[in-house]
């Protein structure tokens, strides 16, 4: 999956897909926090739907937690990507670009 930080052998074989011969990159990674609360806010959701079918009023402590974990959510994915473009933004500056600049 990626660069493992490994480096091959002079004369070993090539192995793994063609797009991954050449790709020398990790896809990002979804912030865990964020994937934890999206799934307690799906299944918060559910539940609010049984509890009101069934005619209970709790479902409106589901329907709170669900707006709860889906703020979480937005929060932790909105916090990893300022990280990244601040990762980004850092190392643009610490050196120069791999792209000639004509």
């Amino acid at each position: 999956m990626g660069d493992t930080g490994r480096v091959r052998r002079p004369g070993a074989p090539v192995t793994g897909t063609p797009a991954a011969r050449f790709t020398r990159q990790e896809p990002t990674p979804m912030p865990r926090l964020a994937v934890y609360a999206l799934v307690v806010c799906a299944l918060a959701v559910a539940a609010a739907v049984i509890s009101f079918a069934q005619g209970s009023w709790l479902g409106v402590v589901w329907v709170l937690l669900a707006g709860l974990s889906s703020n979480m959510a937005w929060f932790y994915l909105r916090r990893a990507k300022a990280q990244r473009d601040a990762r980004r933004g850092a190392a643009a500056a610490a050196g120069p670009s791999a792209t000639p600049t004509n």
